[in-house]
């Protein structure tokens, strides 16, 4: 009863049929961040893309500027000293054939996934598993690389993949509710322009519909989209 009196009060401070400024809307989802527990701060962009369209995909990765507040499990795919390389640079799993029959298993206890280019062969047969979790590394993501160190580095100090799903919608969490309003609404910025740099040639008309946040447990904040630069 207390988390649905919750939910009706937050409901209720949020005017559904206006597009608020982002300071107000930040300050909005941060109040009603009431959990037990530290609350992801999400953002949602729709956007004027038909991701079916290998010409209107929108994908990439993005290091905010204040990080995530949370710390990803990074899984490596490598071998020899890059496997050395890996696990000096903090990564959570490293490994080869090992790792692949872990994954075949079920066990995935990593939220990114990176490999050096010669372990793709044995990466590739894994695509049925890691694809639609997300996880399928990938050279334009840098997730496929020779620098394992940069790539495990910048997975654990905040990085954040995006990714557009069939509606045309791209959503990822941007901060903590403990996070001040300077550091989320530098995030947010940080991250609606990384979308907006990544407007694909396809995209028609009008690109970025509508912005909402919320929290883990709270109701969305529609933001008015003119709070950022047009993209």
């Amino acid at each position: 009863m207390a988390k649905n009196k919750r939910l009706t009060a937050a409901r209720a401070a949020v005017d559904s049929t206006k597009q608020y400024g982002l300071d107000e809307a930040i300050n909005l989802v941060k109040n009603n961040a009431k959990a037990k527990f530290d609350e992801t701060v999400e953002i949602s962009m729709n956007l004027g893309i038909d991701p079916r369209h290998a010409d209107q995909m929108v994908r990439g990765l993005l290091s905010l500027p204040n990080g995530t507040g949370k710390t990803l499990r990074v899984g490596v795919f490598a071998r020899g000293p890059k496997a050395e390389e890996a696990t000096a640079a903090g990564a959570d799993v490293v490994g080869a054939e090992d790792l692949a029959e872990k994954v075949k298993a079920g066990e995935i206890e990593f939220d990114r996934c990176i490999a050096t280019p010669d372990m793709m062969a044995l990466v590739g047969r894994l695509g049925k598993i890691l694809g639609p979790r997300g996880l399928m590394p990938n050279p334009k993501l840098g997730t496929v690389t020779m620098d394992v160190k940069g790539a495990v580095s910048a997975a654990k100090s905040g990085q954040v993949e995006y990714r557009a799903e069939k509606a045309g919608i791209v959503h990822a969490g941007v901060g903590k509710a403990s996070f001040d309003e300077a550091k989320l609404a530098e995030n947010i910025r940080a991250f609606v322009d990384a979308v907006q740099k990544a407007r694909p040639t396809g995209a028609k008309g009008t690109y970025v519909k509508k912005i909402a946040l919320s929290s883990t447990m709270g109701p969305g904040v529609t933001v008015d989209t003119s709070a950022f630069t047009a993209g």
